[in-house]
């Protein structure tokens, strides 16, 4: 059942992606849009833009119906990864609000990634076409100073989790913080956690970077867009002396930064958190 969770968490954000790209025309732009498949010309019908997010609604609520039903039958638990914990909903016969709240929740979180990693994208200010598709999911946010979009990660995750842990612990889901600085500190340790998802693009576009270094892929915008992003995460590294001959070993250096450092900082917040 979690994978059927995951699976349809991907589908989800396939509809949300997909709405939003309908919202804004990249053809109307001087740029060509030249992300294959993912940059179309919005349907003219201003209405059917809003069959995607009918279509959500009602996949998170048939899939609530299905933990329900299958999932009390199978007495499976949905679990929410957060990181530092993972808050468990037991799926009951008669309860069928629960399993509602989780098939939500679980899509919220998925999002929550989703546009964690846009915003690093955003972040690093690729060039078009792709930068495009980036700004056309992020709309206003893309343009915000850099230094409101790096303290989005903790400040939204923190608030979002301060705001649901009150529920949480109404539903029995999670146990009643020991004091009350201690749901603060609980945020705060959670919202930490929204900068670990970054080490997820960060790894996959040195990894292209890489690849596209020592392979020819042809020249799509995509590898353009790879290799300028790659650069400019690799840029506090080009000061070392990471090239042997034509081989430069700097992406591979990178990649094992962004790698040991995403787990260390995960082990100094469980250690925080416990």
């Amino acid at each position: 059942m979690s994978w059927v969770d995951f699976i349809l968490n991907i589908a989800g954000l396939l509809l949300w992606l997909n709405w939003r790209a309908g919202t804004i025309d990249p053809l109307s732009r001087r740029t060509p849009a030249t992300l294959v498949g993912t940059l179309r010309q919005a349907a003219p019908s201003r209405g059917g833009r809003w069959n995607l997010p009918l279509f959500l609604g009602a996949l998170l609520f048939c899939r609530a119906i299905l933990y329900w039903q299958i999932g009390s039958a199978l007495r499976w638990a949905g679990t929410l990864n957060l990181g530092v914990i993972s808050p468990a909903f037991f799926m009951k016969s008669d309860g069928f609000g629960q399993a509602l709240l989780f098939s939500v929740l679980s899509f919220l979180v998925a999002l929550g990634v989703l546009y964690s990693c846009l915003l690093l994208l955003s972040l690093l200010k690729g060039p078009k076409p792709v930068h495009d598709f980036i700004r056309m999911q992020l709309g206003r946010i893309d343009d915000w100073p850099t230094a409101v979009k790096l303290a989005s990660p903790l400040v939204v995750t923190a608030v979002g989790w301060w705001a649901a842990s009150w529920g949480l612990v109404r539903l029995h889901v999670m146990p009643h913080p020991v004091a009350p600085a201690a749901r603060t500190e609980e945020a705060l340790i959670i919202g930490a956690q929204g900068y670990l998802i970054w080490e997820y693009p960060a790894v996959a576009l040195l990894v292209l970077h890489l690849l596209n270094n020592y392979i020819y892929f042809g020249r799509h915008p995509i590898w353009n867009y790879t290799d300028v992003t790659a650069n400019t995460l690799l840029r506090p590294l080009k000061w070392l002396p990471m090239r042997i001959g034509k081989l430069d070993l700097t992406p591979v250096a990178g990649i094992v930064i962004v790698i040991l450092a995403a787990e260390y900082s995960e082990r100094g917040l469980r250690h925080l958190w416990h």
